[in-house]
C-alpha cells in the first residue's frame, strides 16, 4: 500500500499511486540492524513511523505520545515530544487496543488523531501545539484510532465504533485552522450522505436514498458503518477512496436489508465530502467483515486493456480489482479460503452466497465459517505493490470460526455485538501466510506458511525485496519474485505494524519497523502479560503457545541495507 516519495522520506500513513518502494540498496543479505529506541510504552504498535527531513516522527498508542528523532546524529538523538492529554476513559471504549495508525506530514505540520476523538495538528520543526479539535464523541462509543489522510487543504478524518452501534461519518478539516468543514455519513439519507442527484452513480446500484431504504425503520441511526481503516487518493480523478466497517449488530436478523453502506467502498470529493460512487463488498452483512482494508491505486492491463484500477484485498477472503473512475467490478477472486460465498458475480457486483453459512440468532451455531471475522486479511495491515513485479504482496489469515448470533440491545457507549465467534484453523492447519498475487488475472503467485495469523503490513522495494513481519516476533525479507525467505531477525515482540523505508542523511537506504504485539491480538493471543505462558484464555486457546514466543514491547527498530 505504502509508497516513499520525493527525497527518500515517508510523509504519510496512506497509500497510493507511486513506485515500488525506495531504493535499489545492496541486496537484502546485507541487511544489518543499525539502532532501536524503546518508546517507554507497551503494548500494540501499529502504524508506521514518518521521516521528513531527516527526522524521524513517531506516534505511540495511548496516550498518543508524538516523539521526533534526529536522525543525522549518533544515537538518534530526541529532538522534542509532545504529550498531549488524552481522556483516559477512551480506554474502556476502544474495541481493539489503545493503538494509533499513524500520522500525516503537510505543510509543515504533523497531524494525526488523539484515541479520545481529537484531532490534532503540531509544528513539525518545534513540536508546538497548532490547533486541536473534537471530532468524535465518546458517550457514542467512537474513538479514533485511524491515521488522517490530508488533501491539499483538507485533513479527512473518520472514527471506530462499529462495536458500539455508531452512525459512521467522514469528516474534512481545514488544515490551517482544524475547522470541522464537512461531514459525510456512511448510512442514513441522501442528505446527510452527501449523494446528490447527477453527481452520485454507483455502477450497480441506483436509485436515490440506498443508505436509508436498505435498512429497516430508523435502525441505520445505530448501524456501523465506522471508517478505521486507510484512506487514498487519486490527483487525477479527484477522489477519496475509503472502506467502511461492519454493520451493527452482528446478529443480522436485527437489520434485514443490505445495509448500505456498511461493508462498502466509497468514492468521495475531498474539498466537500460529495459522494461519486459506492460498491459493497458484503451486502447485509452476516459474519463481521469490514472492508476498512487500503485501496490500492495501480494502473494495470486486465483482459488486455489498460485499466486505472483499485485493488481492494478484503476480509471476506475475496480480492478484488475495480475500475476507480466507475466502482466496476473487474475481477473478484478468493485469495484465502472462503466458503460463506461461492463467487462475486462480476456482473451484478454482487456475492453469490451459499445460505448454510447464513448467521442470524434463530440460526443457532453456524459452524465452520471461513473466514473468521478476523478477515482473510486484517485491515490493519496494509499490503503493497510493486510495478516491477506487477504483483501485491500481503500478510494474511487462515482461520475460520463458528458463529453463534444473540440478540443484543444498545446502550449509548456500550457493546453492542450480539455473536460468539470461537475460531480454529483453516485448511492445513497453519494460522497464517504471506503471499503476492497477480490482481489482473486474479490468482495467488506464491506463499509462504506461517504458523500464527500474519498481521504487519508489507513493504517492498525497487530492490525486488519484500519485507514483513509475525506475531512471534520475527522481521523478515523475502524475494519478491519467488518469496524465497532471504533474512530474519527477532525483534523480540510481535509485529502488527508496517514497515517503512528511506534514505538517510548519508545516502543509505534504511528500513524500520515497530515492535510491540496488540490490536486484536491483546485480545486474542492469550495474556503475554504474564509471567506464565500457559495463561491463555478463551478465544485464544486456538494458539495456546504464542506467549511462549513473544512478550509485549513497544521499540522502533531500525535496519540499513
Amino acid at each position: 500500500m505504502f509508497s516513499s516519495r520525493g527525497g527518500g522520506s515517508w510523509h504519510d500513513s496512506n497509500g497510493g499511486l507511486g513506485p515500488a518502494c525506495g531504493a535499489t540498496g545492496r541486496g537484502p543479505g546485507a541487511a544489518r540492524r543499525l539502532a532501536h529506541a524503546r518508546q517507554g510504552l507497551l503494548g500494540g504498535h501499529e502504524g508506521q513511523p514518518l521521516v521528513v527531513d531527516n527526522t524521524m516522527y513517531v506516534v505511540t498508542p495511548y496516550p498518543n505520545v508524538l516523539y521526533a528523532f534526529d536522525l543525522t546524529r549518533e544515537g538518534y538523538p530526541l529532538k522534542w515530544k509532545y504529550r498531549p492529554p488524552v481522556d483516559p476513559n477512551a480506554l474502556g471504549i476502544a474495541c481493539c487496543d489503545a493503538i494509533n495508525r499513524g500520522a500525516f506530514y503537510a505543510d509543515g505540520k504533523i497531524v494525526y488523531n488523539l484515541l479520545d476523538g481529537h484531532t490534532v495538528a503540531v509544528a513539525a520543526a518545534t513540536g508546538r501545539e497548532l490547533w486541536k479539535t473534537r471530532i468524535a464523541d465518546l458517550s457514542q462509543g467512537e474513538t479514533t484510532p485511524v491515521a488522517p489522510l490530508v488533501v491539499k487543504h483538507r485533513v479527512i478524518v473518520g472514527a471506530s465504533g462499529g462495536e458500539f452501534g455508531i452512525h459512521g461519518w467522514l469528516k474534512g478539516l481545514n488544515l490551517e485552522t482544524g475547522r470541522i468543514v464537512w461531514t459525510a455519513y456512511n448510512v442514513g439519507p441522501d442528505s446527510e450522505v452527501l449523494a446528490k442527484a447527477g453527481t452520485f452513480k454507483p455502477f450497480y446500484d441506483r436509485g436515490a436514498e440506498l443508505a436509508l431504504t436498505s435498512w429497516p425503520a430508523d435502525v441505520w441511526k445505530n448501524g456501523g458503518a465506522p471508517v478505521w481503516g486507510w484512506m487514498s487518493y487519486d490527483s487525477s480523478l479527484d477522489l477519496i477512496y475509503y472502506g467502511t466497517g461492519n454493520p451493527a449488530p452482528y446478529n443480522p436478523e436485527q437489520r434485514a436489508g443490505d445495509n448500505k453502506w456498511t461493508a462498502s467502498v466509497l468514492a468521495r470529493r475531498p474539498e466537500d465530502g460529495t459522494l461519486v460512487w459506492a460498491y459493497q463488498f458484503t451486502p447485509h452483512d452476516s459474519w463481521d467483515y469490514d472492508a476498512a482494508s487500503e485501496m490500492i491505486l495501480a494502473d494495470l492491463a486486465v483482459n488486455g486493456r489498460p485499466r486505472k484500477v483499485l485493488v481492494h484485498f478484503d476480509k471476506n477472503g475475496f480480492a478484488y480489482t475495480m475500475d476507480r473512475a466507475t466502482g466496476e467490478v473487474l475481477v473478484a477472486q478468493q485469495f484465502v479460503e472462503v466458503n460463506w460465498a461461492k463467487r462475486v458475480d462480476v456482473a451484478t457486483g454482487r456475492p453469490v452466497v451459499d445460505s448454510t453459512k447464513l448467521t442470524g440468532a434463530s440460526r443457532g451455531d453456524i459452524k465452520d465459517v471461513c473466514p473468521s471475522l478476523e478477515g482473510g486479511k486484517s485491515p490493519a495491515s496494509p499490503a503493497a505493490y510493486s510495478p516491477r513485479t506487477g504483483l501485491f504482496y500481503l500478510a494474511t489469515n487462515n482461520m475460520c470460526m463458528d458463529y453463534q448470533a444473540t440478540r443484543a440491545t444498545r446502550i449509548a457507549g456500550t457493546p453492542f455485538i450480539g455473536a460468539n465467534t470461537p475460531y480454529h484453523a483453516g485448511r492445513g492447519g497453519h494460522l497464517g501466510a504471506f503471499i503476492a498475487w497477480d490482481a489482473a488475472a486474479g490468482k495467488k503467485v506464491w506463499q509462504t506458511t506461517e504458523p500464527y495469523p500474519v498481521w504487519s503490513g508489507a513493504l517492498v522495494t525497487a530492490g525486488d525485496v519484500v519485507f514483513y513481519g509475525t506475531l512471534d516476533g520475527w522481521f523478515k525479507a523475502a524475494d519478491a519474485k519467488t518469496g524465497k525467505v532471504l533474512w530474519r531477525f527477532k525483534v523480540g515482540s510481535g509485529v502488527v505494524a508496517n514497515p517503512i523505508t528511506y534514505t538517510g542523511a548519508d545516502g543509505k537506504q534504511y528500513v524500520a519497523v515497530y515492535a510491540g504485539i496488540g490490536g486484536d491480538w491483546f485480545l486474542l493471543s492469550g495474556d503475554v502479560r504474564s509471567d506464565d505462558p500457559a495463561d491463555v484464555r478463551p478465544p485464544a486457546d486456538f494458539m495456546p503457545d504464542i506467549a511462549r514466543h513473544t512478550s509485549q514491547g513497544g521499540i522502533v527498530w531500525i535496519f540499513a541495507l
